[in-house]
C-alpha cells in the first residue's frame, strides 16, 4: 500500500532548504510527487503537460536531423524524458544547479527516472545554468565553445518572477545575445513560464531572433475542477 504523505528527500541548499515528498491526492485518488523550495511549491507531478510541451515545441522548430539539446533545469525530469522521447536527439545535458535534485533521480526515488539516467544520450551536470552562460564556461566541461541546438530553460517561474535575483540578467538583451552564442544556427531557446505571455519579453525575443512565439498551453487542473495555463516561448536564430 502506498503511504499518504512521505518525505522521501530533504537538503539544505544555498537557495533553501528542498524537499521531495510523495502523497496521496485525495481530488483523483492518485500518487503525487512534489518539490518544495522552504514552504513554496516549486513543482509537481500533476501540472506536468507544460514541461513536456516545452520539449515538443521546442524540438518541433527544428529541422528533421540529430540534434543535441541543452535542457536548464532537471526539477521532476519531465521536459527531459520528452526531449529523449524525440529520436533525433543524440545528446542531452541536464544542467541542475541542486545536487540534491539530481541525487533523487540517481536514487531513482522518482517514476521513470531509470529512463532518464541510464539512457546514454543524458548527461547530467550539476552546475549553475545562469553562472555557466554569463562566465562563457559553457555546459560541456570537455567542449567549453561547443553550441547546441536547442536549449531548454524550466527554472524560474516566469521572466519576471525569477527564483534567484542573480538569474535576472538572462532576460535581457545582453542575457539573450549570450543564450543566441551558444546556439547553432537555426537553434532554438525555449522557455517554460507560469505566467501569462509577457509582450515586453516577446519584444526581447524578436530583437535578438529571427522569430519569436509565446504558446499558451492549457490543462486540466482538479484541485479547482477546471483548466490552468501555462506558457511556452519558441525563439528560433536565424539559419
Amino acid at each position: 500500500m502506498h503511504p499518504r504523505f512521505a518525505e522521501l528527500g530533504w537538503a539544505s541548499t544555498h537557495i533553501g532548504e528542498i524537499s521531495l515528498r510523495q502523497r496521496l491526492e485525495p481530488t483523483t485518488n492518485t500518487q503525487v510527487y512534489e518539490v518544495k523550495l522552504g514552504d513554496e511549491y516549486l513543482m509537481s507531478s500533476m501540472f506536468t503537460v507544460a514541461e513536456e510541451e516545452l520539449a515538443r515545441l521546442g524540438l518541433a522548430a527544428l529541422p528533421d536531423l540529430p540534434c543535441d539539446v541543452v535542457v536548464g533545469g532537471l526539477g521532476l525530469g519531465y521536459t527531459a524524458r520528452a526531449v529523449l522521447a524525440d529520436d533525433r536527439v543524440r545528446a542531452m545535458i541536464v544542467v541542475e544547479a541542486l545536487a540534491p535534485v539530481i541525487d533523487w533521480h540517481r536514487r531513482d526515488l522518482l517514476p521513470d527516472a531509470a529512463a532518464l539516467t541510464a539512457d546514454p544520450r543524458t548527461t547530467l551536470r550539476e552546475g549553475d545554468f545562469f553562472a555557466l552562460l554569463r562566465d562563457g564556461t559553457g555546459f560541456d566541461p570537455a567542449t567549453p565553445d561547443r553550441r547546441f541546438d536547442a536549449i531548454l530553460v524550466d527554472i524560474d517561474h516566469s521572466p519576471v518572477n525569477v527564483l534567484d535575483p542573480a538569474h535576472a540578467d538572462l532576460y535581457t538583451p545582453a542575457g539573450l545575445a549570450r543564450l543566441g552564442d551558444r546556439l547553432r544556427p537555426g537553434g532554438v531557446f525555449g522557455l517554460w513560464s507560469d505566467d501569462a505571455p509577457e509582450e515586453s519579453f516577446l519584444s526581447l525575443l524578436r530583437q535578438g531572433f529571427a522569430t519569436a512565439a509565446a504558446h499558451v498551453v492549457t490543462f486540466a487542473n482538479p484541485l479547482t475542477g477546471g483548466r490552468s495555463a501555462n506558457t511556452v516561448y519558441v525563439a528560433r536564430k536565424a539559419d
